[in-house]
């Protein structure tokens, strides 16, 4: 059986803390799948289009992750995709509250799915893409958290 992750998220946009923990995880799995999740109540700042554009010249040299998009509930998705599992990164505690909350009423729902989590490194714990976007908006330089892949100015 092959262990297939999904490693759901925005991804607007994708940041250097995103890149840390998925290729820590890639030795963990035969498979990951970055799975962009479309929330039609949720303005995103960056088109899916480009977001994945980004994700793909990131992890272009990644032969186990894949791109993909989904709506819906991320366990729907899992069980379309044979993933037993869900990847998560946590920088906070109160990221572990929500990110935990949601694991078990995954594991209420799909108990075949595992959620793992793997904690970013401590120098890019503070990174997000709320904060990356408010940068961007305001002028600033968001080459420190992003992947050197991205280039905002094309």
């Amino acid at each position: 059986m092959k262990h297939i992750a999904v490693f759901p998220g925005s991804f607007d946009p994708v940041t250097k803390g995103h890149e840390n923990i998925l290729l820590r995880a890639i030795p963990l799995f035969d498979e990951i799948i970055i799975a962009i999740g479309k929330n039609e109540s949720k303005q995103n700042y960056f088109s899916l289009q480009q977001r994945e554009i980004w994700l793909k010249q990131v992890f272009a040299n990644q032969p186990k992750v894949t791109i993909a998009s989904y709506t819906g509930l991320t366990i729907h998705f899992c069980k379309k995709m044979n993933a037993s599992y869900i990847l998560r990164g946590l920088r906070t505690a109160a990221d572990f509250e929500f990110e935990k909350a949601i694991a078990q009423n995954n594991k209420i729902m799909a108990p075949e799915i595992e959620t793992v989590f793997i904690l970013p490194i401590p120098e890019l714990s503070a990174i997000n893409s709320s904060i990356v976007r408010d940068i961007i908006r305001n002028g600033g330089d968001v080459s420190p958290f992003i992947p050197k892949a991205i280039d905002l100015k094309k």
